[in-house]
């Protein structure tokens, strides 16, 4: 007896609900507008070199099936083309640093302890 009044009270709560959903929406609601697309809201920044933080913070938004393409190549890309680039310059400076060590150019430091008598 107590789950036959159970669900008759559900079903006079979900018959209320969509009654109040269809009455409540009104003739003049018409139907959702379009929703625009969401897109990146703090895309990477244009004018300095990226850093761990901008990668950090860097969230996409969701679509229907995931992630939108277009802003995961973007970011994708963009962070591509900076790691290249850095890792150009690290070459640069590898071979600069190389050829700026030549055995002429750095002093003979000797290990052995110094006497006084050495020092003067």
């Amino acid at each position: 007896m107590v789950m036959f009044l159970f669900l008759v009270v559900a079903l006079a709560v979900v018959v209320a609900a969509v009654t109040l959903a269809v009455v409540g929406g009104g003739e003049d609601a018409g139907p959702l507008p379009e929703a625009a697309p969401e897109r990146l809201h703090d895309p990477l920044p244009p004018d300095r070199p990226l850093d761990r933080s901008d990668v950090d913070l860097l969230r996409f938004p969701l679509s229907v099936r995931g992630y939108r393409m277009a802003d995961v190549d973007d970011a994708l890309n963009r962070l591509a083309a900076e790691l290249a680039e850095r890792d150009a310059r690290i070459a640069d400076l590898e071979s600069a640093l190389a050829g700026a060590q030549t055995p002429a150019a750095a002093p003979h430091v000797s290990m052995e302890k110094q006497t006084p008598e050495d020092q003067q």
